[in-house]
């Protein structure tokens, strides 16, 4: 069994900063991709950054110059810190996790979501 457990979401002011981590803990061999989604309401789940197991990052447009994504391979955590933020950054944000379990078994992973409220 794998779970991800966020932290680090809540309310803040236009033009400030958040800090959200996620931790992968359980039955894991390998973790490959992770990244973060979020969804506001009425809209699809979209990805706001990506990290692979290098190190590549990959970033929606709308977030490129405000948001890092970064991860600790030894404890199995990603983080996103986001600055500048904007009330459009207002979403529920979902942590996800390609791990292996197994050499021959791999399985996408979701967090339970931690709400961002930007205030203007």
């Amino acid at each position: 069994q794998v779970q991800l457990v966020e932290s680090g979401g809540g309310l803040v002011q236009a033009g400030g900063s958040l800090r959200l981590s996620c931790a992968a803990s359980g039955s894991i061999f390998r973790v490959n991709d992770m990244g973060w989604f979020r969804q506001a309401p009425g809209k699809q789940r979209d990805l706001v950054a990506l990290i692979t197991s290098g190190g590549s990052t990959n970033y929606a447009d709308s977030v490129k110059g405000r948001f890092t994504i970064s991860r600790d391979n030894a404890k199995n955590t990603v983080s996103l810190q986001m600055n500048s933020l904007k009330p459009e950054d207002t979403a529920v944000y979902y942590c996800n996790a390609l791990i292996a379990t197994t050499l021959l078994r791999t399985t996408s992973y979701w967090g339970q979501g931690t709400q961002v409220t930007v205030s203007s």
